[in-house]
């Protein structure tokens, strides 16, 4: 391995990154505009699946709705693409970088993109979709793990949650553009919205070439120059500063340290070092992946999809709307949910950094259990107008509740946990599953809910609230607080201490600190050119 002693070595924990200037912060955000893509590509079809052009496209010229199948199959297959393309992006981004990754997953979007423009049919639709979803899978794994690495300790929650914000940027955008589409009687009402999509990806991949790669990438390839100089550019630094020396020193540090225990032979050794370990062990390779993936499972379970996904198709969320008398245009409702949502989700962007991680996935899971219980009671007990008014209201609070703090901190969360040697594929997983699962609720949902179907009306929200209340107890159990600390000094809290005590852990000594001392002692005076030859061959 390059000579380690180049880059300095830190002996403060609070040293151990510059100061933070407006021009590092927005390089540093920019990447989080990647959020559009999945908020948009989740909201577009929401309204489009209500248009009578399209409908009469996909079920025949006498179609006034389509059928509870062709709903789940359009919405659901796209987390099927997005599944594959999050776990193949774990390999990519080792193999050719985090920023490479991300252009190439944006190049298969378009691809997507043309594909479902082509298509007047379901099959070519569903096709498209599919290769969309590989793009969309690859970028939104690849982005948090991306931005997380990039990301200065003391905004990089905000920054992650900025990922939240832009997906619900495109929410947003995605039902104004139906509202404004709905009414033409020709394709251009379908065709309209799916192409827009295209402007995002384009706009993310030009901004994205001036970014510079993960400086941690460079350190996983053992080019420490080229580290150096990506790190330089982030913080607004020179290369020479002792912040650059100091940051550089604890990341390679921390990595010749966690790489000393994860040796890795062959392809299929990296993908199984993320089940080593212990379940009872809470800082083993295991229990990260286990974090990762069920805190984005459990995100899914909060049933806000349910909202966004089927807002303007399912009678039951019309009904409720429309009950009052004054909102009877379905596409005007989803317009609503979205406006909640783009102006809750900044909430997070100071509580995140000043209140911490873990409080917010406790209170939210909290409100969220709350809410969906009044909605489902007030729902089957009573349906007159007042009632239908608390539920309008309880539906929107919950949407407050998710956009404020389940929906940016399980982003932020699975971006901070992984040790380097297996960060991206532990994204990569945890990304997964978010759309496996965004995949089993998309396609079981109408099933729960349609008329013909299993027809349980506001009861469904008793489901929900009651998995919103198992995400309360999951957190109380399970989840790290990890603000405040740097990538590496979260990797050394979660050897240390314990969920329900991890809030109160503070660094005390530094990985390059550390490692220096360790190696001092070795009674061995060639071990560390063996130890630094051995991690060479590791890691290059």
């Amino acid at each position: 391995m390059p000579d380690r002693s180049a880059v300095g070595g830190p002996t403060s924990p609070d040293r151990l990154e510059a100061p933070v200037t407006l021009k590092a912060y927005f390089m540093c955000a920019f990447s989080a505009f990647g959020g559009i893509f999945f908020g948009y590509d989740s909201g577009y079809i929401n309204g489009v699946m209500g248009m009578p052009y399209f409908i009469r496209q996909i079920e025949g010229p006498d179609a006034t709705s389509l059928s509870g199948s062709t709903k789940g199959l359009i919405i659901s297959i796209l987390s099927l693409g997005t599944f594959v393309g999050a776990l193949a992006a774990g390999d990519f981004a080792d193999l050719v970088g985090r920023r490479t990754t991300i252009l190439g997953g944006c190049a298969i979007f378009l691809v997507g993109v043309v594909l479902q423009l082509a298509s007047d049919e379901l099959p070519l639709l569903v096709i498209g979709r599919i290769v969309a979803g590989l793009g969309v899978g690859g970028v939104s794994a690849i982005l948090i793990l991306y931005m997380s690495e990039i990301a200065p300790r003391k905004v990089r929650g905000a920054i992650v949650s900025g990922y939240q914000f832009f997906i619900t940027v495109g929410l947003l955008l995605a039902s104004v553009i139906d509202y404004v589409t709905q009414g033409r009687n020709d394709s251009g009402s379908y065709r309209i919205p799916i192409s827009i999509q295209m402007v995002w990806a384009l706009v993310l991949a030009g901004g994205l070439a001036l970014l510079p790669e993960s400086p941690r990438f460079y350190v996983r390839k053992g080019q420490l120059e080229q580290a150096a100089e990506s790190l330089s550019r982030l913080r607004g630094q020179d290369v020479t500063s002792d912040f650059i020396r100091d940051e550089l020193a604890e990341i390679v540090a921390n990595h010749e340290y966690e790489s000393s225990l994860m040796p890795q032979d062959g392809y299929w050794s990296t993908w199984r070092i993320c089940v080593r370990g212990s379940l009872k062990d809470g800082s083993s390779n295991l229990r990260r992946t286990i974090l990762g993936t069920s805190l984005q499972m459990m995100s899914q379970w909060t049933g806000v999809n349910f909202v966004f996904y089927f807002g303007t198709t399912l009678v039951y969320i019309c009904v409720v709307f429309q009950g009052l008398g004054t909102i009877q245009d379905p596409f005007l409702i989803s317009l609503i949910t979205a406006l909640v949502n783009v102006f809750s989700t900044p909430i997070s962007f100071w509580t995140i950094e000043k209140i911490g991680r873990r409080p917010l996935f406790l209170w939210g899971a909290f409100g969220m259990s709350l809410c969906q219980f009044i909605i489902a009671i007030v729902g089957t007990v009573t349906h007159n107008a007042a009632a239908l008014s608390v539920m309008i209201s309880f539906i929107c609070i919950f949407i407050s509740f998710f956009a404020s703090t389940w929906g940016p901190g399980s982003w932020v969360l699975i971006g901070e946990i992984f040790p380097l040697p297996m960060r991206a594929r532990g994204v990569a997983l945890s990304t997964a599953s978010n759309w496996l699962w965004n995949f089993i609720i998309g396609l079981i949902t109408p099933y729960m809910v349609d008329k013909d179907k299993g027809n349980l009306g506001a009861k469904v929200f008793y489901i929900w609230g009651s998995l919103c209340a198992t995400a309360l107890a999951y957190t109380w159990y399970f989840v790290p607080e990890t603000k405040g600390l740097t990538l590496e000094q979260v990797d050394e809290m979660l050897k240390k201490s314990t969920p329900r005590t991890s809030a109160r852990w503070t660094p005390h000594d530094t990985f390059a600190s550390e490692m220096d001392h360790i190696k001092s002692q070795s009674p061995d005076p060639g071990r560390e050119d063996e130890n630094d030859h051995g991690d060479e061959k590791e890691v290059g």
